[in-house]
């Protein structure tokens, strides 16, 4: 549905110069793209790519894929031939994988400036990276700083993350390489959020948004909403990565559903829902789990309210394309566009809804607007 321009909730998002990892552009305006990493072993080729295939399902724009040893290399042209989105290959220690993935094919290396090597070794990787048209990730984490840092600085802190950081950006560009994007991650929310606002106003380069190591499925989604959200309101990340100790799948919808919330990505169903009470008028808990099991395969942007009585759903209803409201007496109300259309039984709401969805979804893929 158009919507009146609402200025409180414009985030201007700070400029940054384009790169591309793939045919993924980062940074320069484009949208801001959605990470993951696959945690299966990188040697079994098929468990691998099928965990890419469903993370490319759920919406991962970009994959990461962990090269540990020279067997995973050597498994890395293959995952990259059949992957449905372009891969990056994740590096630590060991310079010599870097150039083994950009020669299998990798879009982009993603290399640890704490524990890569030497200035020369960085420099075979950067001319590995050019010869083979990768793009670069320069990794700061605060887990693993470099030791003159530390040492300088006591203890990690957002001077030294980003200081590194600039330092290794330093040596890409003497060398003339450019398409790098920059990410200074900790597990610590205010420790990242700081450390990357610094780097916001350092530099230009496209910036890769993520709280490491974040947690479990709910405390690292919390972990990851408030640091990433934050920044995000800010106008500062060209592209992310949910951490979380789950699927990767998981981290792909956690990862949508906080740019959602901020407006910055519109892709599938978004649902409004009442966290239910006494006067609900059907078994909203359960209702909102099957819609949302159901609808999970609709790509474009739909919003959806499910509310369990009269008291918010009209109101909410008016804001969504498609709504449901508990009136009691075993129906309720469907509203669509914002108006009351019809009454339907709750015993067979669920069917309805998904049909209207789907209905919808096919109607908005027919337009050209139905684009991201």
């Amino acid at each position: 549905m158009t919507r009146g321009i609402r200025p409180w909730r414009d985030i201007r998002r700070r400029e940054s110069r384009r790169i591309h990892v793939g045919n993924v552009p980062v940074g320069g305006g484009a949208p801001i793209s959605v990470q993951t990493m696959t945690n299966t072993d990188t040697r079994d080729v098929a468990a691998t790519i099928a965990q890419i295939r469903r993370c490319a399902e759920a919406g991962a724009d970009i994959v990461r894929v962990s090269v540990p040893d020279a067997e995973s290399a050597a498994a890395l042209k293959a995952i990259v031939a059949a992957s449905p989105v372009p891969i990056v290959a994740d590096i630590h220690f060991h310079y010599r994988r870097a150039i083994e993935a950009a020669e299998a094919g990798a879009a982009c290396l993603r290399i640890n400036p704490g524990n890569i090597g030497s200035p020369e070794r960085v420099r075979e990787v950067i001319r590995a990276a050019r010869d083979h048209g990768c793009a670069i990730r320069i990794g700061v984490n605060a887990g693993s700083l470099e030791r003159h840092l530390l040492e300088k600085y006591g203890e990690p802190c957002p001077e030294a993350m980003v200081e590194s950081a600039l330092d290794h950006m330093k040596l890409l560009q003497d060398n003339d390489f450019h398409e790098f994007k920059v990410s200074v991650k900790a597990s610590d929310v205010f420790l990242a959020a700081a450390a990357y606002q610094a780097l916001a106003e350092a530099t230009d380069a496209p910036i890769h948004l993520g709280i490491t190591e974040a947690g479990g499925p709910l405390s690292g989604t919390v972990k990851s909403a408030i640091g990433l959200g934050n920044l995000l309101w800010m106008g500062i990340g060209d592209t992310i990565r949910v951490s979380l100790s789950a699927d990767p799948v998981e981290e792909v919808k956690v990862g949508f559903e906080i740019l959602k919330a901020l407006g910055l990505r519109h892709r599938g169903v978004t649902i409004i829902s009442c966290p239910s009470c006494a006067r609900q008028g059907f078994d909203v808990i359960r209702t909102v789990a099957i819609l949302e099991e159901r609808l999970a395969h609709i790509q474009v942007p739909i919003t959806l309210s499910i509310i369990g009585c009269v008291v918010n759903g009209p109101g909410e209803a008016l804001m969504t394309d498609i709504g449901f409201t508990g009136g009691g007496a075993g129906a309720g109300m469907v509203y669509l566009a914002g108006r009351q259309d019809h009454k339907i039984d709750n015993d067979r709401m669920i069917d309805h809804i998904v049909e209207l969805v789907e209905a919808r979804a096919a109607e908005l893929s027919r337009a050209p607007a139905a684009a991201e």
